[in-house]
């Protein structure tokens, strides 16, 4: 297994050991000793799946307070995938990172809790597979607008097809007094 540092602390690209044949291919996709050993948590609570067409964007979406961190894969497709430093305070507030995720590099993407994350499907559809650190909380959730000029994401194209509630969403600067986590988060 190869860890990828990004330019944001604690977001990490993973490539896993692949095997593979004429007959197909194994990986891991998760061991928990292994991957605690690279840096990553140890305890992953929920695994969410889901499915959308080509063009669909997904988030920026974040959970405060009970921040959920998140391993992402793709198991058929691909995406353009992205992580946003929301935590008031930090060095890196407001950056973001991504890379393309698909079943064919088999890449995965850990975005660590109290980071906004999204994502942007860049094949005809994809299967996104993700391990969460916390459950999901509805009453937690928080959006930051997809296209916020503050954070100038260079998504793949310029119009996606979003939920209504992700194309409302407020940008970074106009987020509620305390909706965002703080630095250090924990």
């Amino acid at each position: 297994m190869n860890v990828l540092e990004t330019s944001l602390p604690g977001v990490v690209i993973i490539e896993p050991d692949v095997f593979g044949d004429d007959r197909g291919f194994f990986m891991e996709t998760w061991n928990g000793r292994r991957y605690e050993e690279a840096g990553l948590p140890g305890r992953f609570v929920q695994d969410n799946l889901s499915y959308s067409a080509r063009g669909v964007l997904r988030g920026l979406h974040f959970q405060n307070p009970r921040p959920q961190g998140k391993l992402v894969s793709v198991l058929r497709g691909e995406v353009f995938d992205v992580a946003v430093d929301i935590r008031v305070g930090s060095p890196t507030f407001g950056e973001w990172t991504g890379v393309t995720l698909s079943a064919e590099n088999k890449r995965q993407f850990y975005v660590p809790p109290a980071f906004a994350h999204g994502f942007l499907v860049t094949s005809e559809d994809a299967l996104f597979f993700y391990k969460c650190t916390e459950f999901y909380s509805p009453s937690s959730e928080g959006i930051v607008l997809w296209n916020d000029p503050d954070v100038g994401i260079e998504w793949p194209t310029g119009a996606p097809t979003l939920s209504e509630r992700d194309g409302k969403a407020p940008p970074l600067r106009e987020m509620p007094e305390g909706s965002l986590p703080r630095y250090p988060a924990g």
